[in-house]
């Protein structure tokens, strides 16, 4: 398998819409078509296999704000096909993530995010990172999760305080 990883914020195509719908029932991830589409539209980028063209990855991430935080993030979510699991990918795959999102965060008139926010739910993955600071992915460790998971925050360069605490809504937005 020779793979990529291809950046898709904000250019999926019906197509691409289908192939990742496609993926995740395959994989029996996400079989609710409807719920599928919702989150294809997030997709910030892709792996595909350069060889046949097939995806074995996606990444996706919705602007919200988890009220322990308190500040605008993009919640992120990462899923690979069965076949790329243990390939090494993980960070190759978040960096080109977060770059994606900061390039575009950094482009718009005013920033709506202060960084990419990940929830650890593979617990090999939680107990390998163990560090307050995770070097290759600039992830900092910033608490638990309400399921009692590692989050961890990657700060877009230049981030500031957006929100006073009197602007945080009380609720965490929910999943979509």
């Amino acid at each position: 398998m020779s793979l990529e990883i291809v950046p898709v914020w904000k250019r999926v195509t019906p197509e691409l819409s289908s192939e990742l719908i496609a993926m995740w029932a395959r994989n029996r991830a996400l079989p609710d078509p409807t719920k599928a589409a919702e989150r294809a539209a997030q997709a910030v980028a892709v792996g595909r296999d350069t060889e046949t063209g097939a995806l074995w990855g996606v990444g996706t991430a919705v602007l919200g704000i988890v009220p322990s935080f308190g500040q605008p993030t993009y919640l992120y979510r990462q899923f690979f096909d069965v076949g790329a699991r243990g390939l090494k990918q993980t960070m190759p795959f978040l960096n080109c993530i977060r770059d994606t999102l900061e390039a575009y965060n950094a482009s718009l008139p005013k920033p709506e995010s202060v960084g990419v926010m990940i929830e650890l739910q593979n617990d090999e993955m939680a107990q390998r990172y163990r560090d307050m600071f995770e070097e290759e992915a600039r992830a900092h460790f910033i608490g638990w999760s309400p399921r009692g998971r590692q989050l961890r925050m990657m700060y877009f360069k230049g981030a500031k305080i957006m929100l006073a605490p009197d602007a945080v809504p009380r609720q965490r937005p929910t999943a979509p």
